[in-house]
């Protein structure tokens, strides 16, 4: 009885492939995704925008810097303004009853 090498060797892989497929549309492909999507909220950051930085400061935005990739934003109760990078913006703030 002769067997082919190769094509036993072959189906001892094909569980480590399905592994990695599994893991590549499970867990890398979202985050490729979820990159994209904060990329494109960083790039278009405008005045106005209510954000929440990577520290939990919640304030809006009242100058943008595209030189130096900085934004101004003002902190409530007291109109404090701070000067953060585009970097340290996690997210946008919505509002009930108006769209992002």
């Amino acid at each position: 009885m002769l067997q082919l090498p190769s094509v036993n060797s072959l189906i001892g892989f094909l569980p480590m492939i399905a592994i990695f497929a599994i893991f590549y549309f499970l867990l890398f492909l979202p985050m490729q995704r979820q990159k994209k999507q904060t990329a494109q909220m960083l790039s278009n950051l405008k005045t106005g925008d209510e954000v929440v930085s990577s520290g939990g400061i919640v304030g809006t935005v009242i100058a943008v810097n595209a030189t130096d990739d900085t934004l101004v934003i003002r902190v409530k109760p007291d109109n404090v303004k701070l000067q953060v990078t585009r970097a340290a913006i996690t997210s946008l703030v919505t509002k009930p009853g108006k769209a992002v």
